[in-house]
């Protein structure tokens, strides 16, 4: 056995030495501790080498006998914090690890190890504002190079410019350094340069395989990159180096999530939760999971406990609002006002307490109460998102001068020659996810979701066009881009479209839905490079549908549906591009009115059905029986029988829908016809 240093040597020697032996012998960092404690008792330090030994060779029960009551003991001590808290984690103690992390870096700020591990924690939190704070810290303060500090103080301070100079130069002097070429990667995905950021990760894990918190971020870049496959290849290497590592199981859920595999996310919640069972963002994250499978009760006890825990969570509130079938009770109306009127609440939880309350109103009948609401929710979303009418009304035009009966008839027979995809394009809150389940009870076909795919390719043409012309790819219409493409560079773009989208479809069915409804802006591009693709437009009342969306929170994009305006300007454009498509390509694009199908199910669904190709199945009238997943607001919706129970229900509001009725102006007057454009396109 290993024995403490002769008399001459220090206890600050022996002490220093035990330390040094924890990264390489444990066991022998142990027992030089031992010999010290029998020397000198319990001193902290030794105690503390004691404990890390015993966590290090994976006796976490035993290092946390140790570890407790030293912390207990000494509280104002940031390595027994860290340690308690590396302890904590394998234990799967999530929320207690929390604590006793925040708590080391409150004592000491500079601590690097420990951002790192929070920045685990707040991952797995599904905080990612958070863990991203927590990993700029870990490198800042992980960091000697004086140059290299400098830089990451500028990138931590979002001085972006100062930031990219000083990492640059520093890769010219040294190419191959990982801390500064991951830091770069960190700077572009900030900026939106997503695929810098792709290809700098790949370069620094090309040096460095063993660089986790790269592999980590090229993970991230690529999820936001909808490369699901590609993500989840990184997410699975980390995980076997470090299978319980919260931050990487909560990351592979999100993954799975987007691809739709919900049945496998969910056993990764339920593994968190019980790591971190008071951490009210995983049981939301449970909670839409579960909602999306069909098990509703359970993700109603799901958002129940997120509001056991935070009372003014109100995502958490919103969400069972959002099941639309869910009915508030007199003490959670109670509970919302009273949280509502608090001076102090952060304004994300108020807007969805607005929308939840607006919800609980309209279902007592106090349809004055709910409006103003639903207005005071829209009013704090639109404060954050603002929207250009003006500008996506140009938008739409430039579509419409481009895409003429010359532009198609040119380019004739081009395109990549699959016929897998259905297109149901529309505005939100249509009917689309009805049309979805209809033909997804289809024996020939698979329902997916909402793809990002098409929104994706519109990206890339502006950002290789932008790159080109040496500007930002956000100032370049994708359409000219799309006009100066050859026939084999449009194919690849169907090709691409197809082969991104694989991953998506889970059985053998050779059709698959992508019902994203605001591909209808995407009309174009979509004939061109997919030309044996069906494309549906589900339509609906415009004030049924507008005010629909003025009711409904969306967790991102759809801009345009904070304000009853901007709702009308939105549903007219959307009416006159359709229009132009429909002049244009005459009986390319198959339009179903959602009150004819809930006024005659069999013959819509039957022309529907004939328009794509496909027998008729007396499966797809009981669409309510198809226990898909179903991601979309109106998932509970979709599997009830049809009904007529919404059609009018905007009528109890119409006495405060002027303005979208203004915007709207002939759309609403000719509908379900469509009134005379300036192009021609239409019919009075």
């Amino acid at each position: 056995m290993s024995a403490v240093p002769e008399p001459t040597a220090t206890l600050e020697a022996a002490l220093a030495h035990a330390s040094r032996l924890l990264a390489v012998d444990p066991v022998l960092a142990a027992e030089q501790a031992g010999e010290i404690i029998k020397t000198v008792g319990n001193h902290p330090a030794a105690v503390l080498v004691l404990g890390s030994s015993h966590r290090r060779r994976g006796d976490i029960d035993q290092a946390l006998r140790v570890l407790e009551p030293l912390a207990m003991e000494q509280p104002r001590s940031a390595m027994v914090q860290f340690e308690l808290g590396i302890a904590l984690s394998h234990a799967q103690r999530g929320d207690a690890a929390l604590k006793a992390l925040r708590r080391a870096i409150m004592l000491k700020p500079d601590l690097p190890q420990a951002w790192l591990a929070l920045g685990d924690h707040l991952m797995a939190l599904g905080d990612t504002k958070g863990a991203d704070a927590a990993y700029a810290n870990h490198v800042r303060f992980s960091i000697r190079d004086p140059d290299l500090l400098r830089a990451a103080n500028a990138l931590y301070e979002n001085r972006i410019p100062e930031a990219e100079a000083l990492l640059r130069e520093h890769l010219k002097r040294t190419p191959t350094d990982v801390a500064a070429l991951r830091m770069l990667a960190e700077l572009a995905a900030r900026i939106g340069r997503t695929e810098d950021a792709e290809f700098l990760l790949a370069r620094c894990l090309e040096l460095a395989p063993s660089f986790h918190a790269a592999r980590q971020n090229y993970a991230q870049v690529l999820h936001r990159a909808n490369k699901p496959a590609q993500a989840l290849e990184e997410i699975d290497k980390l995980l076997a180096v470090e299978p319980s590592n919260p931050g990487y199981c909560n990351l592979r859920a999100v993954v799975l999530c987007r691809i739709g595999e919900y049945e496998q996310a969910i056993p990764l919640y339920a593994r968190l939760l019980r790591e971190y069972p008071d951490q009210s963002r995983i049981w939301l994250s449970q909670g839409h999971a579960l909602k999306t499978v069909g098990r509703t009760l359970e993700s109603i006890e799901a958002y129940r406990r997120c509001i056991a825990l935070e009372p003014d969570f109100g995502e958490a509130w919103w969400s069972l609002a959002n099941l639309k079938t869910y009915r508030f009770d007199d003490d959670d109306v109670a509970t919302m006002r009273r949280e509502l009127a608090r001076d102090d609440l952060d304004a994300e939880h108020r807007l969805h307490l607005d929308f939840a309350l607006g919800k609980a109103l309209e279902d007592r009948g106090d349809y004055a109460g709910s409006f103003a609401h639903y207005e005071a929710g829209n009013a704090v979303r639109r404060a954050s998102v603002p929207w250009d009418a003006d500008e996506n009304g140009a938008r739409l035009r430039r579509a419409i001068a481009t895409y003429t009966p010359e532009f198609f008839a040119r380019r004739r027979g081009w395109g990549a020659p699959g016929h897998d995809p259905i297109f149901i394009v529309s505005m939100p809150r249509a009917g689309s996810t009805l049309l979805e389940q209809i033909l997804s009870s289809h024996s020939l076909v698979e329902g997916t979701s909402e793809l990002p795919e098409v929104l994706s390719i519109t990206r890339m043409l502006r950002r290789e066009a932008g790159a080109a012309l040496g500007k930002s790819g956000e100032h370049v219409s994708y359409h000219d881009v799309l006009a100066r493409l050859d026939a084999g560079q449009v194919a690849a773009l169907g090709e691409r479209y197809l082969e991104r989208t694989r991953i998506q479809r889970k059985t053998d069915a050779p059709i698959f839905i992508d019902k994203m409804p605001n591909n209808y802006a995407h009309v174009g591009l979509i004939h061109l490079m997919l030309p044996n693709a069906k494309i549906i437009d589900a339509r609906r009342h415009p004030l049924a549908c507008c005010f629909s969306n003025f009711k409904q929170h969306y967790a991102r994009g759809q801009t345009f549906a904070y304000g009853l305006a901007d709702l009308g300007r939105y549903y007219r454009d959307y009416v006159e591009l359709m229009a132009h498509f429909d002049a244009v390509l005459p009986g390319r694009v198959h339009r179903v009115i959602h009150e004819h199908l809930i006024d005659d199910p069999e013959r819509e669904v039957r022309a529907l059905l004939d328009y794509c190709g496909l027998p008729f199945e007396d499966a797809c009238l009981r669409f309510h029986e198809n226990e898909r997943a179903v991601r979309t607001a109106s998932s509970e919706q979709v599997r009830r029988p049809l009904n007529r129970e919404g059609v009018d229900h905007w009528r109890h509001f119409e006495q405060w829908l002027g303005p979208l009725k203004s915007a709207l102006g002939p759309v609403l007057e000719a509908y379900p016809a469509v009134p005379a454009f300036a192009d021609g396109a239409g019919t009075e």
